[in-house]
This record gives structure tokens, sequence and C-alpha cells, in this order.
């Protein structure tokens, strides 16, 4: 276990200086940060003159013992453990962590970020696995034995038994616990024992570490966790292998001095708001409504080349009269209008989905809508306004996560 070194506690576009600011990163902190942006860039922050200016990511960036937590701001609040409670509940409420499984049933979070819940929920996942019994699988093997079991190899058995005949050089099939699908698991494990910071952790890391059998050093690609298939016996391994494979694919070492890595869990709160307008919706839908994702319809196609497509955020009632459009955007308009890419991409989708109804979601102080009705384009330079509704919704955001859903649906179905 590292040291533990103070929390950094910021707010999506917030800004981290070496040279001002209460909180500050260490000259060496920034130059790890430099690194980890490199040429091409990450989404999660930019740089800026002796610092970094956080983008419309949250989540944690661990930089060798300290964690810079990164929250949501929805209102004028900096409210820091109102935030990251929304945070944890909204990525719940959309399946991130799975808390239906019953391996982690009586999850509690005592946690000082989101990065203590990943850890804690999988030594949970991990205690649960041990508890019903690890699975064997079968595996190919190959060594010398004193016993001719398998296929002998007869080239090497030639090359490193000419004066051992007590001993045979064989090919063979193993069937144990020795297997890809565990050494991914004690990867995750040796990792986290080499990063966790949380004391509350520490002795059940070291627990699992000895009764975990050791595995093969196996090297981690998006490939490898594609192979797997989830059978019957596979199954209860699914919520650990997706915590393992967020943790040790966004692990970055710093192969030079080894003490300053970089552990970055970032959630696009754009995409994160969407999900969670979604999922409010569907859990409270009524039976007659229908509701629907990220529905494609092909926009535009070039003589030659790649068809244009539209894809909205969320759909009501496709196909039908009333049917309603919804894009949601996490950013405060501070009482401004939506933009005019915005407001053209709406009436785009109220065309092409023969919507009656289209609306802009944004997260808000209270409750409440700015209707707005396009100009009349049947016409040349037309003054008169049509009939077709572009609505900008805000929705207050609660501290309860379940009122704040039922809420979402109330007022988007007593809007349309």
């Amino acid at each position: 276990m590292r040291k533990k070194e103070p929390n950094i506690i910021v707010f999506e576009h917030d800004r981290l200086r070496t040279d001002s600011g209460e909180q500050r990163l260490a000259p060496i902190q920034l130059k790890t940060l430099q690194s980890f942006y490199g040429e091409n860039g990450v989404p999660y922050y930019n740089l800026i003159h002796n610092g970094v200016r956080f983008n419309e990511y949250v989540g944690v960036i661990q930089v060798g013992n300290t964690v810079i937590e990164v929250l949501p701001k929805g209102d004028k609040t900096n409210d820091v453990e109102t935030w990251r409670n929304v945070l944890i509940s909204m990525l719940r409420s959309v399946g991130i962590f799975d808390i239906h499984a019953p391996s982690s049933s009586d999850l509690k979070v005592r946690s000082n970020s989101i990065l203590d819940l990943y850890f804690e929920l999988y030594i949970k996942e991990v205690e649960y696995l041990l508890r019903r019994g690890l699975v064997k699988k079968y595996r190919k093997s190959e060594g010398n034995r004193t016993s001719l079991k398998g296929s002998i190899h007869f080239a090497k058995h030639i090359s490193q038994n000419l004066v051992h005949h007590e001993r045979f050089y064989v090919k063979y099939t193993v069937y144990d616990k020795k297997h890809d699908i565990h050494a991914i698991l004690y990867k995750a494990l040796k990792l986290l024992s080499y990063i966790n910071t949380n004391s509350q952790l520490t002795s059940r890391l070291g627990s699992l570490m000895l009764k975990f059998p050791e595995q093969h050093d196996i090297r981690i690609t998006e490939l490898l966790f594609e192979k797997i298939a989830f059978n019957r016996k596979i199954v209860p391994y699914r919520n650990a292998l997706e915590i393992a494979k967020l943790i040790l694919l966004n692990y970055h070492p710093d192969v030079k001095r080894g003490t300053n890595d970089v552990l970055a869990l970032m959630f696009d709160m754009n995409l994160l708001w969407e999900q969670f307008v979604y999922a409010s919706l569907r859990i409270h839908k009524s039976k007659t409504t229908t509701i629907s994702a990220q529905t494609t319809k092909n926009f535009w196609k070039p003589i030659t080349g790649y068809r244009s497509k539209l894809k909205p955020d969320i759909v009501l009632n496709i196909g039908t009269k009333d049917c309603v459009v919804l894009d949601t955007k996490w950013k405060n308009l501070n009482g401004y209008n939506p933009s005019s890419e915005d407001l053209r991409q709406m009436f785009a989708y109220m065309k092409f989905y023969g919507a009656n109804k289209v609306a802009l979601v944004y997260p808000g102080i209270e409750n409440h809508n700015k209707s707005g009705l396009y100009y009349d384009h049947s016409k040349s330079d037309s003054r008169e306004l049509s009939n077709e509704e572009c609505c900008v919704i805000f929705i207050g955001v609660e501290k309860d996560i379940k009122l704040w859903q039922k809420k979402i649906n109330e007022y988007v179905n007593n809007w349309i």
C-alpha cells in the first residue's frame, strides 16, 4: 500500500495550477499529467500555463499517491458531498455499479472517492468468487515428467533427457485453476495492492492475495477481454472482469520513475446525463409509451462515399403522431438561448422523425421550461411563426436519486 496523500477535489471546468489557487499541483504531478496528455491529448483536461483545465469529464485521476477527484456541477453550489453522492447515484442508476448482483448487495459506500468505491466493489466480487469456489478449466502444458502422460515431444525429449532415461518430455492437458480469467483477476489484485491508498481496504487485499492461487503474468489488451466467452460457469465472473478491465486498461505506469503512475477512471458527463435521463423515463414510463435511445436514421448520401446519419438521444412513441424527440445537454446556459447549431439539429430531428414536439433537456437549479416556435419556413422572408415547437427543459437536481428520477418523468410527461 502506498502512503496516502490528501485528495484534491475539483469540479468540472475548474483549473489546477502549480503557482496559484487554494489547491495546487506539485511540479512533478504537472509533469506527469503533461506526459500522460502526450502529443495526441486526452479528453479529460487541457493543458494551460503551469497547470491543467478540466473538461466535462468527471471521476478520478490518481497521480502517484494523490487522487484528483473531478465532480460534476449542474448548479452554482460547490457542495462536495452532495455532488459526490449525486455522481455515484447516477453511475449506479445507469448500471456502471451493478448493485443487483448477489455479491454486491450489501456493499456500503464508505469511500472517500469513486476510486475507493471501485476498489471495494472489486474486492467484494473476488471475495464472492472465492467463497463459491473458483472454476477450473483445461489448459495445455508441457515439461519433463517421471511418467509418460500425454504425447511425447521427441525433439525436446532427446535434447533434455539424453542421460535421464527416467524422465519424459511430454505435452499434456491439465484441469486446474490456472487459466487466463484468473490471471486477469490476479493481475488486478496485484495492481490494487500496489496503488491502493485506503487503509480500510489494505487487510482485505492482503487476505485475497494469500488466498488467490498465484497465476502466470498476462499481457492485458482489449482483445483479451473480447475473447472471453461467458458460459454458465463464467457468468458469475462478469462483474469482477468488467471492473478489472476498467482498472487495468486505464492504468498507465510511470516506467521511468515508478512513483508517478496514472490511473484515470473518468466519465463523459454528457453521455452520463443522457443515459440517466433515458433510464429515468424508462423506469416510470406508462404501458402505452414506447422509448428508444440512439435511434439512427439516414440523413444524407453523397454520390460516392458514406452516408450521414441522424441519431437523437431519446425518442418517445417513434412512428406515431405523438412522437417526441429529446436531446440531452449537460451544460449551464446561464440564462442564454441554446446555440443555433443545437436548434437546427432539433429542427432536423422534427422533420425526419415526424415529431410532434422536440426538446433540449438541461440540468438546472429548479424545474422549468422555456417553449419556443420555429419561424414559418414555407414562405420566403417570413416573419410569421409556425406551430413547430422546440422546448428548452431544465431539470432541477435532487439529492434523493429515486425522487429525482420520478420528477424527471413527471415533468417531461407534463410538458408533453
